[in-house]
């Protein structure tokens, strides 16, 4: 007698809550907590970072992990996680975006075109 059983898939919590709430963003029933939670997992877990990444561009690799060979695509290139900054770049791009918006206020304010 054979079972036919259903091969098991192994998920973490951010793959499985991120597949529930692709569901119901789909089915258009999505809170906007939903959307930020949605938005989060995208943002902190690059395997699901990158699976985004390829639905998104429609980039259809094999299991090696190759690029496709498109001829007519001449500047193609292959698509990197972003860099973890340090606390010391995460401080001073926090200080550049706030002397932005503060001087964009100020410019605002009195009416200066730059």
């Amino acid at each position: 007698m054979s079972y036919f059983r259903k091969k098991l898939e192994r998920r973490t919590y951010s793959q499985d809550r991120y597949y529930t709430l692709i569901k119901r963003q789909k089915a258009g029933q999505a809170t906007f907590n939903d959307l930020v939670e949605l938005d989060e997992i995208v943002n902190r877990v690059p395997d699901i970072r990158e699976i985004v990444i390829r639905e998104q561009f429609g980039i259809d690799n094999d299991e090696t992990g190759e690029q496709p060979n498109n001829p007519g695509d001449e500047n193609s290139q292959p698509v990197r996680p972003p860099l973890r900054q340090n606390l010391w770049s995460r401080l001073t791009s926090f200080l550049k975006q706030l002397f932005t918006a503060r001087t964009q206020a100020i410019s605002q304010k009195f009416g200066i075109i730059y």
